[in-house]
């Protein structure tokens, strides 16, 4: 793969010379793809590509990845098998660091108080549903929501709202989301914290850089929640968790 292409959608190149490799038996069930970081010196390309492309192949059923070990293959490609691409957790992200950010500020000229009102009292619902082991991030999408309703514009509020579906409607961006809330990355009460009070301040600037420092912030959790190290070392962390607790309450 050439450095000449464009960055966006070379995951979708990448995956398909990947099938192309199972097919060709390259690689037989129940191996181990190539790590990471060879994968990505082979074809070039950096290594959050190489997620975005073996999640694509795990979405298909052939590939599953194991915590802390890598990819291994679970069946070879048929004829019918194509790649059929959806927005990935990244591109996602991405997307809403760009739309939220501008909406953000565009809130703050025109956020009443009753807005603050409810935004604060969001902000606490994410710091409720942080404690909770089984808890939703349905707070966390409230509160996104919420502002982008307090910039009194349907097409914003529509475009956002679009961008939110997209987390449960496209498989690989479902799928990442899972990942990141098994290696527990949840919402951060502090970067939403900021965005309030930006929006108390009807500071249009301070706004725009909360949200965008804040999203900037998924998106390296989302990196992280990738990582074959980081997966196995934040399940380590959560098993030690338990067995003190069950040692606390036997």
């Amino acid at each position: 793969m050439a450095n000449g292409k464009s960055n966006d959608r070379l995951y979708q190149d990448l995956a398909r010379s990947l099938i192309e490799e199972l097919s060709q038996g390259r690689y037989p069930i129940g191996t181990r793809l190539p790590a990471e970081r060879d994968l990505a010196l082979r074809y070039d390309v950096s290594r959050p590509t190489v997620r975005e492309a073996v999640i694509a192949l795990e979405v298909q059923g052939l590939v599953e990845v194991r915590l802390g070990s890598g990819a291994y293959v679970k069946r070879l490609p048929g004829d019918e098998d194509r790649p059929g691409f959806n927005v990935t957790a990244f591109e996602l992200t991405e997307a809403r660091l760009l739309f939220e950010g501008e909406a953000a500020a565009l809130a703050a000229t025109q956020v009443n108080d009753a807005d603050i009102a409810e935004i604060e009292l969001l902000v606490q619902r994410i710091a409720e549903e942080n404690q909770d082991p089984n808890g939703t991030e349905s707070a966390d999408r409230e509160f996104h929501l919420a502002i982008a309703r307090a910039t009194r514009n349907v097409a914003v509020y529509n475009a956002i709202v679009h961008l939110w579906d997209l987390r449960s409607t496209s498989p690989e961006a479902k799928l990442l989301h899972e990942k990141a809330r098994h290696a527990q990355i949840k919402p951060v009460v502090e970067e939403h914290t900021a965005v309030l009070e930006a929006l108390r301040a009807r500071d249009p600037n301070a706004a725009r850089s909360a949200m965008r420092a804040h999203l900037s912030a998924v998106l390296e959790g989302l990196l992280f929640a990738t990582e074959e190290r980081a997966l196995a070392e934040a399940r380590k962390a959560t098993q030690v968790k338990r067995e003190r607790y069950a040692r606390a309450t036997a």
